[in-house]
């Protein structure tokens, strides 16, 4: 009994031990947790209180671009690797591409918050491969190379004649010359090659159209672009400035200091030295010109050319620095535009069909449009808008911030960022644009109250700001004129092949397959 009770008091004893210490046990544990909760707390605040920047940004690596360009075969779909890397790493990003750290931004509160920090002189891009080309061949800079309060000045002077509207509609006639030899060139294709109805490399053909037209008011002159035999000196400056944007993305893989030694540097330089090679001869036919006039007491009119050689505001070098870089720039937003509008309306005839009752109403077979009538086609305005929302023609812009850091989302970014804003991929993003891929014209309209009222930097295809698209409103009056006379014309159906034309990024946003379209005339 009493070794029962020992035994039993011994036990008694040690369980009281044990859950004593359980007890001590438990009072550290829960003396550490509210230790680590307070650490984790402090922590957290502090991590909380730390400003964001580019450093705790997530993105691929270099070896992971590449990866993506190349092995995933993204080098010409670049526009679709923008929505592809917005799903992995949300709206903003960091990239590298070659010596180059991107900073992306996909998303259009962030990119509205880029663009209104851009500052006095805001940066496109350095675009050191466009200026070193400058450098070593001792050209000057024009609007898209140039930066800075150098650059103001140019804009300053090239910005009335392009900008004003008023300025622009002096060029109607110009144009409406070009257009009638195109909708010529177009019925000439389709009886002699197209069997009577289809317009074969619509794309191809449209570049010509828009060279021309181009040509017609910054150099004042014709190519002969829309000749049934084409000049040989016309083809090759026109291949020279696709070549030119074919490889500018390549050569940015590399850094600067190989550019010397790579063969695809070699290629660019031929074709700008080609491109300002022929640029400077129509300058100074344009000279040689001017100087007969002034010889004989003639008055001495003309447009775009002859305003700027007039005005002395620019060195002559300016001049042909400024009128090649507009030249260049301003090709594909027409044709490409174009292109992609008259391709998307064989594909939809219902929306064709109301185009073509605006524009009659507007305009009726035999009345030539002028730049006054367009305030009256709203809904061309709507198409031609909503092709560059699906078909941007630069699918990504950048900014380069200058002038201070800025914030943006929740990070604080410093001088000399290089922002990619992806354009391409806002505008498809179904928070911005229901039914994103979707041709829906009438999303544009004023006073559709069926349609949420869109972000108005869900889509910016001419830029913001100052440093905007210095060509917006010529390319806009051409794309006008043609389209509404086309409509006049034609009735455009889709290829009879049935075949799809998909998009790529050569720089610019293009069709990568022939683009073949039946062209029926509308019945009187």
């Amino acid at each position: 009994m009493f070794a029962g009770s020992l035994h039993i008091g011994g036990l008694a004893c040690r369980r009281e031990h044990v859950n004593g210490i359980q007890r001590l046990s438990s009072i550290f544990d829960y003396s550490m947790r509210c230790r680590r909760s307070i650490a984790s707390s402090t922590t957290s605040a502090v991590e909380h209180n730390k400003q964001k920047t580019i450093d705790d940004l997530d993105g691929p690596s270099f070896v992971r671009t590449l990866y993506w360009l190349i092995g995933k075969g993204y080098l010409s779909l670049s526009h679709q690797m923008q929505i592809e890397h917005s799903k992995i790493y949300g709206p903003l990003w960091k990239s590298k591409f070659g010596p180059m750290v991107l900073v992306n931004v996909a998303n259009a509160d962030m990119i509205e918050q880029v663009l209104r920090q851009e500052g006095r002189h805001p940066v496109r891009t350095d675009m050191p491969h466009w200026r070193f080309y400058r450098e070593i061949r001792n050209k000057a800079y024009g609007p898209l190379s140039q930066n800075g309060a150098d650059w103001l000045h140019i804009r300053s002077v090239l910005n009335p004649a392009l900008l004003k509207p008023v300025h622009v509609s002096r060029y109607t006639n110009t144009l409406n010359v070009v257009v009638t030899d195109f909708i010529n060139r177009a019925t000439w294709l389709r009886e002699n090659t197209g069997q009577g109805i289809v317009v074969h490399n619509l794309a191809d053909e449209l570049y010509k159209f828009a060279f021309e037209g181009i040509c017609s008011v910054l150099f004042e002159t014709r190519m002969g672009c829309l000749n049934e035999v084409f000049p040989e000196e016309t083809q090759k400056f026109i291949s020279s400035v696709g070549e030119m944007f074919r490889v500018s993305m390549i050569i940015l893989l590399f850094p600067k200091f190989l550019w010397p030694y790579n063969p695809i540097w070699k290629q660019f330089v031929a074709t700008w030295d080609h491109i300002f090679k022929v640029a400077d001869k129509l300058v100074q036919q344009k000279i040689r010109a001017i100087q007969e006039k002034v010889r004989l007491g003639e008055t001495v009119e003309g447009e775009y050319l002859t305003h700027l050689l007039l005005s002395d505001q620019m060195t002559l070098e300016e001049v042909l620095a400024s009128i090649t870089e507009l030249l260049v720039a301003g090709v594909d937003t027409t044709s490409n535009t174009v292109a992609w509008a008259l391709y998307l309306l064989a594909a939809h005839p219902e929306t064709q069909e109301r185009l073509y009752q605006e524009v009659i109403s507007v305009c009726p077979r035999g009345k030539i449009p002028t730049s006054d009538d367009f305030s009256k086609m709203p809904y061309l305005k709507a198409v031609i808008r909503e092709t560059l929302r699906l078909y941007p023609v630069v699918p990504g812009n950048a900014r380069v911030t200058t002038e201070k850091e800025i914030m943006v989302g929740d990070y604080l970014f410093p001088k000399r960022t290089l922002f990619h804003l992806c354009h391409y991929a806002v505008s498809y993003d179904e928070s911005v644009f229901p039914q994103p891929h979707a041709f829906r014209p009438s999303r544009w309209l004023r006073g559709d109250n069926s349609q949420p009222r869109s972000h108005p930097f869900g889509s910016v295809p001419f830029g913001f700001g100052v440093r905007a698209c210095l060509g917006r409103r010529l390319a806009e009056l051409e794309m006008y004129l043609l389209m509404s006379r086309l409509m006049q014309h034609f009735e455009v159906r889709p290829d009879p092949s049935g075949c799809k034309v998909e998009a790529v990024t050569r720089t610019l946003h293009c069709p990568a397959q022939p683009m073949n379209l039946q062209f029926i005339d509308r019945k009187d």
